[in-house]
């Protein structure tokens, strides 16, 4: 096994394990999807153009008091429509390789997506459609710790048949701010 994620919460399977989950429930009725209101919408794009913002600038921005902005973003994070995070910069806190990796599964997609999201240095997990039926992002200290990752933890979960690794050479674009519909 790798060297442990430090950057990583000790609890993030559990928090891997309850988006799976929710999103597999809004995926599979979507009907049940969470309507949000305008404010609430506000609320999320103020938030995704600075997530430090206080309760209170939001509630002057959206026409609400703290107390009511508090409540709604607590009600918006506890439904799983929304996450407050940092984001930071792999490379700054020393993970020097990053990579996606498609992985061919024989048998259930879902066990297999649930044992990856487990792995402290998989980042992102996806059930797709198309040669793959699962990409896995993955931030590793350097290319021994991706190695061994490959061999002895993704390549070992029973199921999965065949992988495809795809290493990032630079990271042109990534934005979280894509607003609401």
């Amino acid at each position: 096994m790798g060297p442990p994620n430090k950057s990583i919460p000790a609890n993030k399977s559990i928090q891997a394990n309850k988006s799976i989950k929710a999103n597999q429930a809004n995926q599979a009725n979507p009907a049940k999807a969470v309507q949000l209101d305008d404010v609430s919408k506000a609320i999320i794009e103020q938030l995704q153009s600075d997530g430090r913002r206080s309760y209170a600038e939001i509630g002057k921005a959206v026409g609400l008091s703290e107390a009511a902005v508090r409540q709604r973003v607590q009600k918006l994070t506890d439904s799983g429509v929304m996450q407050v995070v940092a984001v930071t910069d792999p490379m700054q806190l020393g993970f020097y390789r990053q990579a996606m990796v498609g992985i061919r599964v024989s048998g259930d997609t879902t066990t297999v997506a649930e044992r990856l999201a487990e792995i402290a240095a998989v980042d992102y997990v996806v059930l797709t459609a198309g040669s793959f039926d699962i990409l896995a992002e993955v931030v590793c200290e350097n290319d021994e710790h991706l190695i061994e990752l490959l061999n002895k933890e993704i390549r070992g979960i029973p199921g999965v048949h065949s992988t495809e690794t795809f290493v990032y050479l630079k990271l042109q674009k990534q934005f979280y701010n894509w607003g609401t519909r």
